[in-house]
């Protein structure tokens, strides 16, 4: 499972320094349709959210270039 989360961290990180922007929906959506839904789990809200471990990987691999936007639900480069 640590390989694929690093593969989705990664992926993640290619596409939010291409386009600029990268939606939460967009993530779990590509997740769920790659690597299948054990990478995401229901929030406290009911939000369909990616797996703490991938969102660890992601952060230490963007090292603060990429910013969350909780008000829209995405990561910006930044």
């Amino acid at each position: 499972m640590q390989k694929k989360s690093e593969e989705i961290a990664h992926w993640m990180l290619s596409e939010v320094k291409e386009k600029g922007i990268l939606k939460q929906e967009d993530v779990v959506l590509h997740i769920k349709n790659v690597y299948g839904s054990q990478y995401l789990y229901v929030n406290e809200l009911g939000h369909t959210s990616i797996d703490k471990e991938v969102k660890k990987l992601y952060k230490k691999l963007h090292n603060g270039r990429a910013a969350w936007d909780r008000d829209g639900f995405f990561w910006a480069w930044t």
